[in-house]
């Protein structure tokens, strides 16, 4: 083969530098070239790969950035938020009463539907049922009085300095304004750490 009046047959593959100029171009660009693409093939192609991975998250991570940065900015209200309803859970646990003041409890649940004017058929005291961090007691309770009388017991049992819950409250009417009342009262203590373990 002839390339401007030299034959490449007559190149001298030990002494590459008495070649001609253009020939050395041609050699040089093809090694070059060469050089390139296995440089893509082998190492830039996996970086191009990994850098379209990289913008793809780069929305996702930049919501998150832009969340825990809200966040950080309102950490110190959270603080004071967590610190209000901590305060707020030590008054409610103060509200619960302990286990010995629930029999204090339940004479004041019955001297209220008294004092409201009930008539109790069925005051009855249930086991304690045990929660995570508390425990209730519920309370069968049974009472015939009027729609006034009633009232006034439900909102005596509200009243009370201790939390009490009614609950399955059913009202049935038995003569005249006389009503019948029956429902379950619950009462609760908090377990201390002693309980707790138990």
């Amino acid at each position: 083969m002839k390339l401007q009046g030299m034959d490449l047959n007559d190149l001298d593959l030990n002494n590459i530098g008495s070649w001609p100029p253009l020939i050395k171009g041609i050699v040089a660009a093809l090694v070059f070239g060469l050089v390139v693409f296995l440089g893509w093939y082998l190492n830039w192609s996996d970086m191009l790969r990994q850098l379209e991975r990289e913008q793809a998250q780069e929305p996702q991570l930049r919501s998150e950035f832009e969340l825990k940065q809200r966040r950080a900015a309102n950490l110190e209200a959270y603080e004071q938020m967590l610190a209000e309803m901590e305060e707020e859970l030590e008054d409610r646990l103060r509200q619960l009463p302990s286990r010995v003041e629930i029999p204090r409890l339940l004479a004041d649940i019955s001297q209220a539907g008294l004092g409201a004017g009930l008539d109790f058929e069925l005051f009855r005291p249930g086991s304690p049922v045990r929660r995570d961090f508390y425990a209730e007691r519920p309370i069968e309770i049974a009472v015939r009085g009027n729609y006034h009388q009633f009232g006034e017991f439900i909102s005596e049992v509200a009243n009370l300095p201790r939390i009490v819950t009614l609950h399955n409250i059913e009202i049935t009417r038995e003569s005249g304004e006389q009503l019948a009342m029956r429902a379950v009262a619950r009462t609760y203590w908090y377990l201390d750490d002693e309980e707790a373990a138990q």
